[in-house]
């Protein structure tokens, strides 16, 4: 076996191996049709829409413990509806190691109007 052939080996193992470190967990997830935000009263007769992504930490039991806005929708009062309404909602909790833990996951809300 040449010297390149090992190397490209030993890459691959430690790339496989760190990987499966990462595999081991598992954020946390909710059922987005039983969770929903209402639309803030002036955001609707302002015509305002767009998305906000966030991030939530969850605990092993699947409340909500802490939530940041990572990406403004560009407007603050659905930036707020948003965190609210899903910071009140029972999460799956996520997991490390295949047992409940707390976890950090990411969520994009998207206000639209028909």
């Amino acid at each position: 076996m040449s010297m390149y052939k090992r190397w490209l080996s030993v890459i691959a193992a430690v790339l496989a191996s760190s990987a499966s470190a990462y595999a081991a967990e598992v954020p946390a997830s909710f059922d987005s049709k039983n969770c929903k935000a209402e639309y803030p009263k002036a955001s609707l007769m302002n015509e305002e829409q767009g998305t906000v992504s966030m991030s939530f930490q969850v605990s092993a039991s699947g409340d909500v413990l802490e939530s940041k806005v990572e990406k403004s929708s560009g407007f603050k009062n659905l930036d707020k509806a948003a965190i609210k309404a899903i910071s009140a909602c029972k999460f799956k909790p996520g997991s490390k190691d295949g047992k409940p833990d707390t976890t950090w996951t990411k969520v994009d809300y998207a206000w639209k109007l028909d």
